[in-house]
């Protein structure tokens, strides 16, 4: 088998054989290798807001939206991976990445409006991912401070500086080749996922107990008026919705599943799995973080906790949380990093900055191959990214805005269109009729969360 590096120079394994197509692409992804990746790209930030979201919503409102959300993913994770291959979805042609897919089964015009919110989308997600690091630091922080010297000590915390520590961390990180690369991060993500989800719920649980009440109320927290109740509940929607959907990045993970058996088999498996149990621990943390704090719910649920013992599980909690979402930020940005330098590659073959390879020999280490394209773009990307965090760090607005722009364009309308186009349902079919409908309901969900997630982001940024 050839094994195709960087520089495109090939080295011969008999160990291995070609992909059925012949791409040089060595495929090695089982089933738990893409349920890592999966919960590595659901289980992020975005459960840590599940339970201010309850306490928006209610105990009625708030557990039926997580329910909701978790079986529109299932239907949207189905759709999607059947357009992985066209225009049979078990032995059409590859479709490496989801603007490939929109582009094969729908069009140009289409694929670039898709690549536009792609794009978008990975990008704010790591902008999300700084603000919610800097935000578990400062949360490190501030627990033992308050540890030590007592609750009415003055403990705040900049948590600037913690955001150019991540961005730095992030720059090295970012020298991974490229998504084959990294499993390894995604299980060590994946892990760190279940350890602070779990801690989550834990003290939800213990301090519902501890407290003899179930605190919280049918309508959830009141607010001023009429209209700032309305504001707040559809951000509300919108944080639940960037919790679950992962659409954006389903078929580049499965780009990595080898086969047989089918890579859309294998990722409907995984995908039913992953949001199984994630869906367990997204119930579990918005529900008891809402019984247990009631209406003091704040935006990120372990910062709730920070003040209660064993304050080291806390501070171990946003430590899981930290190098979650080190993993994380990578797994949304190794797609525009593969993009951009294949694009551009592409575009200037005899480019030697482009194409040229430098190799690096450490102590103590194994030679690293750098191209200096790659250092430059990558390291003003993950800058940028924490930049604007810099600038807007506000946790749950930032949340409830990206999942709003994700959920109708890239978790539902594209997915729901081509399954139509490759399945070739007929028009005003039963089957037509209901994916269309249930598309029309999430977009207006992701329109009224938009604008409830916008004006909370003003009102923020006023205040």
């Amino acid at each position: 088998m050839a094994v195709e590096h960087d520089d495109h120079e090939l080295v011969h394994d008999d160990s291995m054989t070609f992909d059925d197509d012949n791409d040089k692409t060595i495929r090695t992804g089982t089933l738990w290798s893409t349920i890592a990746h999966i919960i590595t790209a659901v289980i992020g930030s975005g459960v840590l807001s599940l339970a201010w979201s309850t306490a928006q919503l209610g105990w009625i409102g708030g557990p039926v939206a997580l329910f909701c959300f978790a079986f529109v993913t299932l239907i949207s994770s189905s759709l999607l991976s059947d357009c992985y291959r066209s225009p049979d979805p078990v032995t059409g042609t590859r479709n490496r990445s989801y603007t490939d897919a929109v582009r094969v089964i729908l069009g140009k015009k289409q694929a670039w409006i898709c690549g536009l919110l792609q794009y978008v989308s990975f990008y704010g997600t790591g902008v999300a991912y700084v603000v919610t690091t800097a935000t578990c630091m400062r949360a490190l922080r501030k627990s033992n401070c308050y540890h030590k010297e007592g609750r009415d000590a003055s403990c705040e915390y900049d948590g600037k500086i913690y955001m150019l520590m991540f961005g730095v961390v992030e720059i090295v990180m970012s020298q991974i080749p490229d998504f084959h690369s990294m499993v390894l991060v995604s299980v060590v993500a994946a892990i760190m996922s279940f350890c602070y989800a779990s801690i989550g719920f834990g003290l939800g649980l213990a301090k519902t107990v501890e407290n003899g009440k179930i605190a919280g109320s049918i309508r959830g927290v009141p607010a001023p008026s009429l209209a700032h109740k309305l504001w707040i509940t559809f951000q509300a929607l919108g944080d639940i919705a960037f919790a679950y959907p992962y659409a954006l990045i389903l078929l580049e993970i499965q780009d990595t599943v080898k086969s047989p058996p089918a890579e859309n088999k294998v990722t409907k498996r995984a995908s039913a799995v992953a949001i199984l149990l994630t869906s367990f621990f997204y119930l579990g943390c918005g529900c008891f973080g809402y019984a247990a704090l009631g209406n003091d719910t704040p935006g990120n649920l372990l910062t709730g906790f920070g003040f209660y013992e064993p304050y080291w599980l806390v501070d171990f909690a946003n430590v899981c949380i930290i190098i979650h979402l080190i993993g994380g930020y990578q797994l949304y940005s190794q797609p525009v990093f593969a993009f951009v330098e294949r694009w551009l590659t592409e575009k200037f073959p005899n480019n030697g900055f482009l194409n040229r390879f430098h190799d690096l020999k450490l102590p103590f280490l194994p030679v690293l191959r750098l191209n200096l394209f790659r250092v430059c773009f990558r390291t003003a990307y993950v800058a940028s990214t924490t930049g604007i965090a810099l600038v807007f760090p506000y946790f749950n607005e930032i949340l409830g805005v990206l999942g709003a722009l994700n959920l109708w364009p890239l978790a539902i309308y594209f997915p729901v269109e081509m399954y139509i186009v490759q399945k070739k349902v007929e028009t005003f079919s039963r089957k037509w009729v209901i994916l269309e409908i249930f598309s029309f309901v999430l977009m207006v969900v992701s329109v009224v969360a938009l604008v409830g997630s916008v004006a909370g982001l003003i009102e923020a940024k006023m205040n």
